[in-house]
């Protein structure tokens, strides 16, 4: 099988990006599938949490790796042990970014060769073997996040239904069609009970002319667990679950057709 990268974005904070990065990924993994994801967003880190990962406890990280300090395979952390037990043939690693104070002051200060991330991709594809490698973004858009965008297979676009965030993923999307992402979806997140969830699919289908994988409604059981875990891994039974898997299982369907070609 071909190794399918997807980038995984919002344009604004909060839209629980990482949260369904870290439950795609999980789910994958939990399908047989080799899973890495790289956490690009090094300005404001934070998916590590959710694999419960301590970032005192980390030998590198990304950073490390863009200052030439180590290679990019030794910064991939093997959270499998996240899964449960729930691994057949899978593995899932994680590719963290640095939680230091310092080390996101240098970032901001100096900023980093971006093309060095490309790089980085590649060899991590050859070296842990995957079969997806998912890219948690930084919000908005800049250098790092149109790279991403550049080479990615499918991207993955997060909205509230929020007159903002429509107004992002206008900006998003535009760029990525004219990057020729090969597969672009939308994934509305957070909507209050008060929406018609089928409607308001159709309506953003209709409006950014893009399918829309899913309408994911805002929970409290999310919030309760504070991202202390993986939501699919705790309720691995709930409603949210299947609409997650529904997700995965779309890339999954994107193999078959890279094979295909």
């Amino acid at each position: 099988m071909m190794t399918q990268i997807i980038a995984i974005h919002s344009f604004r904070g909060g839209t629980g990006k990482s949260n369904v990065t870290a439950n795609c990924a999980a789910i994958l993994a939990a399908s047989g599938a080799k899973v890495a994801v790289v956490d690009t967003d090094i300005q404001s880190p934070g998916i590590h949490v959710l694999f419960g990962l301590d970032p005192n406890n980390l030998t590198y990280t990304l950073n490390d790796y863009l200052w030439g300090s180590c290679e990019i395979q030794e910064t991939a952390v093997d959270v499998s042990h996240c899964l449960n037990g729930n691994l057949k043939n899978g593995r899932l690693y994680l590719i963290p970014s640095s939680y230091g104070i310092q080390d996101i002051t240098r970032v901001l200060q100096e900023g980093y060769e971006v093309k060095l991330l490309n790089r980085g991709f590649r060899t991590l594809i050859k070296e842990l073997q995957l079969d997806y490698l998912l890219i948690d973004t930084h919000p908005g858009l800049n250098e790092e996040t149109l790279l991403s965008i550049a080479i990615c297979d499918s991207l993955l676009l997060l909205l509230r239904p929020d007159r903002q965030d429509y107004q992002g993923a206008s900006v998003t999307i535009e760029v990525a069609r004219k990057l020729e992402v090969p597969h672009l979806y939308l994934t509305v997140n957070k909507a209050t009970s008060g929406y018609d969830m089928h409607a308001l699919k159709q309506q953003i289908e209709t409006v950014y002319n893009c399918p829309v994988l899913a309408v994911l409604p805002l929970s409290e059981e999310i919030a309760q667990l504070a991202s202390s875990e993986l939501f699919c891994m705790r309720y691995p039974a709930h409603e949210i679950t299947d609409t997650l898997k529904n997700i995965a299982q779309t890339f999954k369907e994107k193999d078959h057709e890279m094979l295909a070609m």
